[in-house]
């Protein structure tokens, strides 16, 4: 069993900037590959980013591209996903999740298990 609790989410004006954290327990957090998706209301879960073990392989969607970025700290059994030049747009809930295997994947059905999410707001 894995238990992913994120945290860093806030209200914040266009522009700004958030770090959001997923701290993972009850599993060797090296061994899986972790990724970001986000819910705006009346939206679906959306892909965010991914990285894999290693930090080896990187993805984004094409929307948050060179404004957000997306690591971890196997030492630390957590993986961040700094946000930079925020938009109103990308105003969510953010949710962390620990993948089936180490790699990167942009399917949610790839991924095991799932941290409660963090509201992140985005004021214009």
């Amino acid at each position: 069993q894995v238990q992913l609790v994120e945290s860093g989410g806030g209200v914040v004006q266009a522009g700004g900037s958030l770090r959001l954290s997923c701290v993972s327990s009850g599993r060797t957090f090296s061994s899986y590959g972790m990724g970001w998706f986000r819910q705006a209301p009346g939206k679906q879960r959306e892909f965010v980013a991914t990285i894999n073990w290693n930090g080896g392989w990187i993805l984004y969607t094409d929307s948050v591209k060179g404004r957000f970025t997306i690591s971890r700290d196997n030492a630390k059994n957590t993986v961040y996903l700094q946000m930079s030049s925020l938009k109103p747009e990308d105003t969510a809930v953010y949710y962390c999740a620990a993948g089936r295997t180490s790699s990167t994947s942009t399917n949610h059905r790839d991924y095991t298990y799932w941290g409660q999410g963090t509201q992140v707001t985005v004021s214009s």
